[in-house]
């Protein structure tokens, strides 16, 4: 390794351990309760996603985060994401340019990618994404945003915890389906179901879709995880996916809920 890049890999490394102290983490401190009190809807790639969907959510102004290739739908609808965040190293190899030609308010990316594979991200708010379970906040579930985020193996939690951070009362999941043709079950068997489809379109992930297994033991905690913090701390957490097989949170009916503002 070249003497430079040496020394500021030893000082990326310092700033890592301590990330509370950097630029990107006050940057972060300033989104604490900026939506106190509101609502939002954290938006999945399931099957179950439709554009009209998300028209629906357009025409209402609903607060929205979208998540890893959810631009793949931006020809079908002309909703955006307020939103978006993404910490699969897999998806920014692939798709730096199209994560960095977003129009989102706020991009929320793991400041490891930045800093230990050299990828930049526009107008990205940089987090530090932990993968050491010994140092994992209560239930894994990040009140400090600023400090650490738990990497569960599901963007969908990490977009709950900044959420709540920001201050949401109410948190609805929409394209959460929490079900993949291939998953590794509670008792650790790899599980092949050719009847259920990944996402909301075909070719979603045909890079990598070799290179993936979705260990539902990790999803199934997190979001487990997500519902005691919320029960504790007065918010409302709602599945209004259509379908699916996520029952931790109470359903809700999507078409009710948007009332007169449903699209059509």
């Amino acid at each position: 390794m070249h003497p430079l890049k040496s020394v500021i890999s030893r000082i990326q490394a310092k700033k890592f351990a301590d990330f509370s102290k950097t630029r990107y983490a006050k940057k972060l401190r300033k989104l604490k309760d900026i939506h106190k009190g509101e609502r939002c809807f954290v938006i999945g790639n399931g099957p179950s996603l439709t554009a009209d969907d998300l028209d629906t959510l357009a025409k209402n102004n609903e607060i929205t985060f979208g998540m890893n290739r959810i631009y793949k739908i931006f020809d079908k609808t002309d909703w955006r994401p307020t939103y978006y965040a993404c910490e699969d190293i897999n998806i920014f190899h692939d798709s730096v340019g199209e994560i960095n030609a977003l129009s989102s308010k706020i991009k929320f990316i793991p400041i490891n990618v930045k800093w230990f594979n050299d990828i930049k991200i526009k107008d990205a708010y940089y987090f530090k994404a932990n993968y050491n379970r010994k140092i994992d906040f209560p239930y894994s579930f990040s009140t400090e945003i600023d400090k650490q985020l738990d990497s569960r193996g599901t963007v969908t939690f990490t977009c709950i915890c900044i959420a709540a951070y920001m201050g949401f009362k109410e948190i609805y999941l929409l394209g959460v389906d929490h079900n993949y043709r291939v998953t590794i079950n509670e008792l650790g068997e790899t599980v092949v179901d050719d009847n259920s489809k990944d996402y909301f379109c075909e070719g979603y992930d045909d890079d990598i879709k070799d290179q993936v297994v979705h260990d539902m033991r990790n999803n199934t905690r997190c979001y487990n995880f997500a519902k005691q913090f919320a029960e504790e701390n007065g918010i409302k957490i709602y599945n209004a996916t259509r379908g699916g097989k996520l029952e931790i949170f109470e359903r809700v009916d999507f078409d009710k809920l948007m009332g007169d503002n449903r699209l059509g």
